[in-house]
């Protein structure tokens, strides 16, 4: 029954998730028209890459995954009280923090830009940076909150949250942007005053609920409370981890810039949200739900659920970005044309984008592993493990980055970039799947190979199906219709014929992994059904 739950509980956080991810690809459609690949959108990718580092650090990677089991174990074990002290210690000195790295950012930040000698690219970076800055402190907070309505498994909320970023960008793209005057380099600026505004309004949306949950507001400096330094204690590895992670991330986008072209980044970030958009929908949802569930039956020390659970979650995850990977990978070119080809965007952005989407596509089924694992670990507490894995797993994605920036033609540089790292991230899966086994013993890793098997046969037909029905529809629907129209028509056409396949290949064979999604779904209904109405 628990299973099931977890699953029904991933897909309502995946539905908003999806909401999310929607409103994300219209903006970065919106976003493309209007900037395209050119160096005002790439120095704003690298630029943004600087207040994720620390929303990695703070927000909703390292603190609140070790925030998550201690909050949890304490309101289990000492009631709800101090469960709730233990919060606003944490939220208290966490903010004094950020607050301070903030304002130490912003300083430095304004004197390099005094130095001479700065280059076209760095002078073009520095200035964005410095205005995104704050958005540190908001989106970390806004983080915590996230946490802490978790693991109420108020789950609804705090997946909507991220939802409005995207919707105030969305509205600056359509509202605000076209009114400046000056070109890309000003309207960009603008669009990076959008995101310090919606980091405020995402922490701002959480309060009332906060509120219903049982959250005062306040202020407590106490650091020496043993559960906050457990909190800490907890993050330290994790955090020196995500640190090096997020840095080598700021770093392959530095690559990226000075050392394959101004173009590069831009193309990457487009491939990768186009990514994200199915990761969004369900693993990132997954790993989401399973942490609060999975820190509660570690606390009970049921080891036997935790791998009940993870098995479960891993076939259900396989099952589907299996098909997703395959879709990508072999519509790369017409999905990146339909959707962004137009204003800024031309001909040329669509090759690049689509080369890195090909080569970061197999990764869908490598990057959702982490989400499932990675969880397990925290659960237990051991933020340990995951780093020294993490650290061996940056240091691999590196130098396979660079390999590629030093040694491939140059506009494939970037597509090399891409499968770096989906080799590493598939190494990273690899490896706490083992180590985790060792811990908490067999999750039945056989019949997660054997759901991999049935999925990747069924989304290679699933993938023939989808090439030559886009192919063929929308060079018929060209002679009729306009290139966007036909575009428009047919590969969206062309993407539901193939799950059609994929999903009628699975209920034809039986595969377990359908049944698992279909009870979950069921379980959401009844439970809607059973509501009282307000």
């Amino acid at each position: 029954m628990e299973n099931r739950n977890v699953i029904r509980f991933a897909f309502t956080v995946g539905g908003f998730t999806m909401l999310s991810r929607v409103l994300g690809m219209v903006r970065d459609v919106l976003t493309a028209g209007v900037f395209g690949t050119s160096l005002a959108m790439s120095s704003f990718v690298v630029a943004f890459r600087i207040p994720n580092l620390f929303r990695a650090l703070f927000g909703e990677g390292a603190l609140s995954s070790a925030f998550v089991p201690v909050f949890m174990d304490s309101r289990r074990n000492e009631g709800e009280d101090a469960a709730w002290r233990l919060a606003r210690r944490v939220v208290t000195l966490v903010g004094a923090a950020l607050l301070g790295i903030v304002a130490l950012g912003i300083a430095g930040m304004s004197a390099a830009l005094l130095f001479p000698g700065l280059g076209e690219k760095a002078l073009a970076v520095l200035p964005l940076a410095r205005i995104m800055l704050p958005y540190v402190f908001f989106i970390c907070m806004a983080a915590l909150a996230m946490a802490v309505l978790n693991s109420y498994r108020k789950f609804s909320v705090s997946a909507f949250t991220p939802a409005l970023l995207n919707i105030t960008w969305i509205l600056s793209i359509w509202l605000i942007v076209p009114l400046v005057r000056g070109g890309a380099s000003r309207q960009i600026q603008t669009l990076a005053w959008t995101v310090f505004a919606a980091g405020a309004v995402q922490l701002a949306y959480q309060i009332p609920s906060l509120l219903r949950v049982g959250w005062r507001p306040g202020v407590d400096m106490d650091w020496r409370d043993p559960r906050v330094k457990q909190v800490f204690l907890l993050m330290g590895p994790s955090a020196l981890g995500l640190a090096v992670n997020q840095i080598n991330v700021l770093v392959n986008s530095m690559i990226a810039m000075f050392g394959v072209g101004a173009w590069a980044p831009s193309a990457l970030f487009y491939a990768e949200r186009l990514i994200y958009l199915p990761q969004g929908i369900l693993a990132t949802a997954l790993g989401t739900v399973l942490l609060p569930v999975l820190s509660d039956f570690a606390s009970q020390k049921k080891h036997a659920e935790m791998r009940e659970a993870i098995h479960h979650g891993l076939r259900t995850l396989l099952f589907v970005m299996t098909p997703a990977s395959a879709g990508l990978f072999v519509l790369a070119g017409p999905v990146v044309q339909m959707l962004f080809e137009q204003g800024s965007f031309d001909p040329q952005s669509t090759v690049l984008t689509a080369r890195a989407l090909s080569f970061y596509a197999p990764g869908l089924m490598v990057f959702c592993l982490a989400k499932v694992f990675v969880p397990a670990f925290y659960a237990l507490q051991d933020t340990r493990t995951p780093v020294k894995i993490g650290l061996c797993v940056v240091s691999l994605n590196l130098t396979l980055n660079v390999a590629c920036a030093l040694t491939l033609p140059e506009y494939w540089r970037h597509a090399g970039m891409a499968f770096s790292t989906v080799i590493a991230e598939g190494f990273n899966g690899l490896m706490l799947a083992f180590f985790l086994r060792r811990r908490l013993g067999p999750f039945g890793i056989r019949g997660i190979l054997a759901g991999l098997g049935r999925a990747v046969g069924a989304a290679v037909l699933m993938g023939a199906v989808a090439f030559f029905a886009e192919r063929e529809l929308t060079t018929w629907l060209y002679v009729y219709l306009p290139h966007k129209a036909a575009q428009i028509i047919g590969v969206p056409t062309a993407i539901a014929l193939g799950i059609a396949v994929y999903f009628g290949i699975a209920r034809a064979f039986r595969f377990p992994e359908l049944g698992f999604v279909l009870d979950a779904l069921r379980a959401k209904k009844q439970k809607k059904t059973a509501e009282p109405m307000p």
